[in-house]
């Protein structure tokens, strides 16, 4: 079964390639517009829109063009058709991808995020606080097979030595519903959990007052460092446009640093207003909420390098959900040049 997934996600990046290879170009780009194709628009990934907002990028001479691509197996189908320059997306699917032996390979050149940022919400209020077994014998929407998050949520499910199954003492985890499409089953199904970031678990809960957040599947796993959600590029871009990715990660190192500060001085407000623009129909209170819920659980990747030790545990918590497909080498997937220059 993890050998059909893997070549179905690979299947799905070639078919697109094809698709697109027409009407990409490759003559008269200008290469400082970078097409950037986001997993999914969350404020999980806050330093890069507070990098687009304040102007980091322009000032370095860049232009972002965002897509969403609603799934990281579709964002990886960007990138290989030439749709997409970068991605910002789960290394998941950059082991998956060095697994089929891809030519002009993706590669992760630099972490954004170090946890899993989603929260798990509850249809039924309770007064004690959550605990993981309280997920024995009840539904929780975790997401897509071989997606991070089903795979973190499994992860932590089975850590706990919870068993995930349809019995009475056992977590029925559902991975069959699409990254986008969470929210809208959690509603119409009878599952009592499901996983969601943010600004969807707040936008849910607007919607939903009866129901709340109770806790984030981070926490579930003591907030180990998790290479989540990286910037990834094909070979191919590092070598030839490695000043311009260089020029990009400063940006985004630059609005970490100042969303740092906002949070160590205890000031979110700045760092909610420069998130906004991105944001429509939240409010800067709802927006200082979020952030600081994502600070709390230390979301944000201190260094854009992607450490071996984090990179063996992505390894675990993919091979724990039966979707590694041979050996998977760390300087396969992972390109750290450039961010050890923006680190040092």
């Amino acid at each position: 079964m993890k050998k059909i997934k893997i070549a179905i996600i690979t299947s799905l990046c070639f078919m697109l390639a094809l698709s697109t290879s027409l009407i990409v170009g490759c003559g008269g780009r200008d290469y400082n517009k970078i097409n950037l194709n986001e997993v999914t628009h969350s404020i999980f990934y806050a330093p890069f829109y507070a990098a687009i907002n304040l102007g980091y990028f322009e000032e370095e001479g860049l232009e972002i063009s965002l897509t969403n691509g609603g799934g990281s197996n579709y964002s990886m189908a960007a990138l290989v058709s030439g749709s997409a320059d970068i991605i910002l997306a789960g290394p998941e699917t950059v082991v998956y991808t060095s697994q089929e032996g891809m030519t002009d390979a993706p590669k992760v050149f630099g972490q954004l995020t170090q946890t899993d940022g989603s929260f798990i919400v509850s249809k039924v209020k309770s007064d004690k606080p959550f605990e993981i077994t309280d997920l024995v014998g009840e539904t929780i929407i975790g997401g897509r097979a071989g997606g991070l998050p089903a795979m973190t949520l499994q992860y932590a499910i089975e850590s706990s030595q919870l068993e995930i199954g349809n019995g009475a003492q056992q977590v029925n985890l559902r991975t069959d519903v699409a990254f986008d499409a969470i929210a809208s089953e959690f509603v119409n199904s009878d599952a009592k959990y499901c996983t969601l970031f943010e600004p969807n678990a707040s936008t849910l809960l607007a919607e939903h007052p009866e129901y709340e957040i109770v806790a984030s599947v981070g926490s579930l796993l003591n907030n180990t460092n998790i290479p989540y959600t990286c910037f990834i590029a094909k070979d191919s871009y590092l070598n030839d446009h490695a000043d311009i990715c260089e020029k990009f990660l400063r940006a985004v190192r630059r609005a970490y640093d100042f969303m740092k500060n906002c949070y160590e001085t205890n000031n979110l407000r700045p760092a909610a207003e420069a998130l906004l623009p991105s944001f429509e129909g939240m409010t800067l209170a709802d927006m200082e909420i979020a952030v600081e819920a994502y600070y709390r659980i230390n979301a944000f990747a201190s260094s854009p390098v992607m450490s071996e030790s984090a990179f063996q545990m992505l390894l675990d918590i993919t091979e724990n959900a039966g979707m590694l497909n041979g050996n998977t080498n760390y300087g396969s997937v992972v390109n750290t040049e450039i961010a050890e220059k923006i680190a040092a």
